[in-house]
């Protein structure tokens, strides 16, 4: 479906509480599986990572990094929880993901549902391929619901 440009005129990019609202759909359009695996899981909308992220990932531009999967993920023992142990987050860089938007041909939903899915794999250790069918069933959940 493309807009005509009287659509876009007065378009403003997505603030970080529309982010917000979109990270919470996208999650909830999840299978309710993965999303009850993931319910520790706080998820974080930032403008762009911190500097002492993009030195630790070696990014050559604060646009180089999407999202970050921060905390001790399931695969290395995460699901043991310490006094005072912070909660595993997920960020998603609102600016990279808008920039990378701009440059391909995918909707900003799918976009964001695409990079939440990739950052919470981490936390379970899950295969690319367990990523992709993750989001092949958020997105027929979209369709049919």
């Amino acid at each position: 479906m493309s807009r005509q440009p009287a659509e876009w005129r007065d378009a403003m990019a997505p603030g970080l509480d529309v982010f917000e609202e979109l990270a919470e759909a996208a999650f909830a359009a999840l299978p309710e599986a993965f999303r009850e695996l993931a319910r520790d899981v706080v998820i974080r909308i930032e403008d762009f990572p911190d500097d002492d992220t993009l030195d630790a990932m070696e990014c050559e531009t604060p646009f180089d990094l999407l999202g970050l999967f921060h905390g001790n993920g399931l695969a290395q023992g995460g699901g043991i929880r310490w006094t005072g142990q912070m909660p595993n987050l997920v960020f998603l860089y609102r600016r990279p993901i808008l920039d990378y938007w701009a440059d391909h041909e995918e909707t900003l939903g799918s976009l964001i549902t695409h990079v939440l899915v990739h950052e919470i794999g981490h936390h379970f250790g899950l295969s690319d391929a367990d990523m992709e069918e993750i989001e092949r069933q958020a997105g027929q959940d979209d369709a049919t619901g």
